[in-house]
């Protein structure tokens, strides 16, 4: 193995020598020795570097009878330390009994045994072995990353798709397949696309297709008006970073229907590949220090982790609060209060996201709860995020959905002046395109040159994904009545919301006729957020394998009947409760299926740990 030095400090002439003696050599290839392990383990306790002119004599002699492993690992060991900075010499140490254990001679004094290393300017210095040497490591890297944590695709995820992989190669299960009820993914759990969002994508990808009597004319119509905003007439091409403009205007008209009539204007309209990407941009414009404290931002508590993950990778402060499970999930304006006075010891707050429909909870809010939340927001002088992307999926007799924008623009003065931005996308609804990434922001009353910070923020990353730009354009543009594709468009858009509010009864039923499980009614969005009773031998248990006691249940689940969900402990929750998430979107037959097992793997663990 050759070894390369890329960079040069104040060691590298002095450890030159070294290297060159640790050069392997074609003997005794074979030759195994506890040397090997004992350099490895070295280097595995974060080793560090040899310096200055000490490390000539790390090595008395190294003759021709060394083992090879010896030799390999001692250097392993070295190279270890000199990447390593300046900060001790475990890896030294380590390196050191290797070579000597696996010498010719154990009693032969072969190396200087409190080499320190002096050279403050070594950290500047690393050595390259055919590739293994790391410029960036776990010690180095961002550490707000390490930080981050995103539940819905974490270890229980990563092991239900090693045991998809098992079951393909024929190992034996209790269970001939696994259920994935962790995540909002519609298709991947069987929902039929919508034919017109389909058909116009098909001819904006494809253009040829305009001149086959196959596809309706107001699909056409669609098609030919997106790439007519299109470079080139080209979905390939880029277009403005916030979006076509066509599509945006599409948008603004949208949710003037919506709100019954209240003026949009489609200048504050920027598109997005899905909701989380305008989230996070709007969101990084709160990152800055004051007084020596992050900004803060109060996220809901159970919360959906894009929130608490985003606010790590901003090195922001995360500031929780919970909603009232004993109230449908309400959120009460005592315990906002609460919440924002605490976290003024360590941050500055000045943001507040709201989930509606809510995620994981399924609660829809009440207009009054809304207003509730506004004057809160208004009182404490706080940046307004209203997570509005399950505005379709709304189930429950008597709820409805009304967006922020709304209910802050008829409070009139000084709400309607309030700095707001929400959030919808065409992963969710009837839609269900999640894989296409199409969604879009409505920012308003932002301080115009502020304004122009976001888009300029956005223009570094080109514009969203024109695919899902134009299946957002189908979303808020969809056929009206009298268009040859007005009937099919209405009836597949029913009969996906109409089996969704089905599947969130079944859901909610279900779970409430178990003893030990408790759910509020699935008001709307995709998912219950039950609460279990787990027996304290099972806690226990939990603690032993060093798991949450939700995250031990639902690794109990996946491995006997094969259903992945999402333990309550990565949404939040209050402690000493636990919780777990679970999707309603399996097919009706395969979710009654899913929820017999369920309700036989809890009353088994139940008596198992009782």
């Amino acid at each position: 193995m050759e070894l390369v030095p890329v960079t040069t400090g104040r060691c590298h002439s002095s450890v030159r020598p070294l290297l060159s003696v640790l050069a392997p050599s074609p003997l005794r290839r074979n030759r195994r020795c506890r040397a090997s392990k004992i350099a490895c383990e070295g280097v595995g306790q974060g080793s560090r570097c040899v310096g200055g002119r000490r490390a000539r004599r790390i090595i008395g002699r190294v003759g021709s009878g060394t083992a090879h492993s010896s030799r390999r690992a001692a250097m392993l060991g070295l190279r270890r330390c000199l990447q390593g900075g300046v900060r001790g010499g475990g890896g030294v140490a380590a390196a050191e009994r290797g070579l000597l254990l696996g010498g010719p001679s154990r009693n032969r004094r072969a190396v200087e045994r409190k080499t320190t290393c002096w050279s403050s300017s070594v950290s500047a210095m690393s050595t390259m072995a055919s590739g293994d040497c790391k410029c960036l490591t776990l010690d180095n890297m961002n550490p707000c990353i390490k930080t981050m944590e995103y539940a819905v695709r974490g270890p229980l995820v990563i092991r239900a798709t090693e045991i998809e992989r098992e079951l393909q190669q024929g190992v034996k299960k209790p269970f001939t397949e696994v259920i994935k009820a962790n995540i909002g993914d519609c298709h991947a759990m069987g929902q039929v696309p919508i034919t017109f969002i389909r058909q116009v994508l098909a001819l904006v990808a494809y253009p040829p297709l305009l001149e086959s009597p196959q596809f309706p004319e107001d699909a056409k119509e669609r098609a030919r008006t997106i790439l007519a905003g299109c470079r080139g007439s080209s979905v390939g091409s880029y277009t403005d970073s916030p979006g076509i403009e066509v599509i945006r205007q599409h948008v603004a008209r949208y949710i003037e229907r919506r709100d019954g009539g209240i003026p949009c204007d489609w200048n504050n309209i920027t598109l997005c590949a899905g909701a989380s990407d305008g989230i996070k941009a709007v969101m990084k414009l709160l990152v800055k220090e004051e007084g020596g404290k992050k900004p803060g931002v109060m996220i809901p508590i159970p919360q959906y982790p894009l929130y608490s993950a985003t606010i790590a990778e901003f090195d922001m402060h995360q500031v929780g609060y919970y909603l009232n499970e004993s109230n449908a999930w309400a959120l009460d304006i005592p315990e906002l209060q609460r919440a924002y006075e605490e976290s003024k010891k360590c941050c500055n707050p000045k943001a507040i996201v709201i989930i509606n429909p809510g995620n994981p909870t399924g609660q829809v809010l009440s207009r009054q709860n809304i207003e509730d939340v506004i004057k809160f927001a208004y009182k404490e002088k706080l940046f307004i995020f209203a997570d509005e992307v399950y505005q379709d999926n709304v189930y429950a007799e008597g709820s409805k959905f009304y967006s922020f924008k709304k209910v802050l623009t008829e409070l009139g003065k000084p709400y309607s002046e309030m700095e707001l931005a929400s959030f919808m996308s065409c992963s969710k609804g009837y839609m269900g395109e999640c894989g296409l990434r199409g969604g879009y922001s409505e920012v308003i009353n932002l301080d115009p040159d502020v304004r122009a910070m976001l888009l300029k923020s956005i223009s570094a990353m080109l514009c969203p994904t024109v695919l899902g730009q134009a299946t957002m354009d189908c979303v808020v543009n969809p056929p009206q009545p009298g268009e040859p594709s007005y009937e099919k468009f209405q009836q597949e858009k029913k009969a996906v919301l109409d089996s969704l509010a089905l599947r969130a009864k079944m859901v909610a039923d279900t779970f409430n006729s178990i003893d030990g499980i408790q759910s509020n009614p699935v008001q709307g969005a995709m998912y219950a957020f039950p609460k279990i009773t787990i027996p304290e031998k099972a806690v226990a248990k939990a603690k032993e394998l060093g798991q949450a006691p939700d995250a031990f249940y639902a690794f109990q689940l996946l491995e006997n009947t094969g259903i992945c969900i999402v333990p309550g402990s990565g949404f939040g929750q209050i402690p000493g409760t636990y919780h777990f998430r679970t999707t309603i979107l399996p097919m009706p037959e395969k979710l009654k299926f899913m929820l017999e097992k369920f309700k036989e793997f809890h009353l088994n663990f139940v008596k198992q740990y009782s």
